[in-house]
């Protein structure tokens, strides 16, 4: 079979699939054959069809339910895996495969880069720590918090001194949630500072950076306040959930109790534009309270 046949092959079994009941994004008991909701995913003969455009937490892949409309309650409050129904003592082919694409998309969003598009559409300058691949990034992870003198001198070359906000970019364990997010949270935030009269110094983008790498840049300008944008690990719900982690005059070996996280920025969880309001907030009242992490007072 060459390569043109198995290419016919696969979309013609997926696009059966796509078919039936469990990709249908048939309400939660609803009968099989019923019409699709708007929105629903559509299968273009020239391609091969995403069997993850199908929101699971509308489906329902066991006939008969006792009590659909409570399982509807639950389904829609979780993206967990419920209901998948069975072949015999095995999973369907229809949720294996579901499994098998999610887990392909946490996968990519680890090892793919941020695009270098991205990053000069934001207008800021890149940087690296000392990982030397993603390998490298992924086997050290003390490596993700440490810069070259160098790199340390060239972003102090770069960037304002002595910023009010420092905010940077790392691709963290997730490029995808940066591309997601990173364009709509990055001027919200900015946005919401002006309106309390701080500024942001000048943002950037570290590639291979942990959390930590806040300590040594903190300290290397000077700034007040800390903030970096970091992809979060992904996970099979969701592979575009982004974390902003602030501190107040970070340093190296800070407490990890001294810093202040917002996490599940991506569309099902808090939006961007929402966290980067909320950021801006944040910011403004440990510069207030000169606090951050437990040390800070909320209400």
């Amino acid at each position: 079979m060459n390569e043109q046949e198995l290419r016919s092959l696969v979309q013609s079994t997926l696009a059966q699939m796509m078919s039936e009941p469990a990709f249908q994004q048939e309400p939660v008991g609803g009968p099989a054959g019923a019409a699709r909701p708007s929105g629903a995913a559509t299968v273009d003969p020239g391609e091969i069809p995403d069997i993850r455009a199908v929101d699971y937490r509308q489906v329902y892949a066991v006939p008969n339910p006792a009590n659909p409309e409570g399982f509807q309650r639950i389904k829609a409050t979780t993206w967990a895996r419920l209901g998948q129904g069975r072949s015999g003592p095995r999973y369907t082919t229809a949720a294996v495969l579901r499994f098998l694409a999610d887990n392909a998309t946490a996968m990519d969003a680890v090892f793919n880069d941020v695009s270098p598009e991205l990053i000069q559409r934001l207008g800021l300058f890149s940087v690296q720590t000392v990982c030397q691949s993603r390998d490298d990034f992924l086997t050290y992870p003390d490596k993700g918090a440490q810069f070259d003198p160098a790199v340390l001198a060239e972003i102090k070359a770069k960037c304002q001194p002595n910023p009010q906000v420092q905010v940077f970019v790392t691709d963290g364990l997730s490029s995808t949630a940066v591309e997601a997010n990173v364009p709509d949270l990055l001027p919200a935030f900015q946005q919401g500072l002006k309106l309390k009269g701080l500024t942001m110094g000048t943002p950037f983008f570290v590639k291979y950076g942990r959390v930590r790498s806040m300590e040594p840049i903190s300290e290397a300008l000077g700034a007040t306040v800390t903030c970096v944008l970091v992809g979060e690990r992904p996970g099979l719900a969701t592979a575009e959930s982004l974390s902003a982690y602030l501190a107040y005059q970070a340093k190296v070996g800070m407490s990890e109790a001294l810093r202040t996280c917002l996490s599940n920025i991506h569309k099902e969880g808090t939006n961007a534009a929402e966290a980067g309001a909320h950021l801006a907030e944040l910011a403004a009242e440990m510069i207030r309270q000169k606090a951050s992490g437990i040390d800070l007072q909320t209400t």
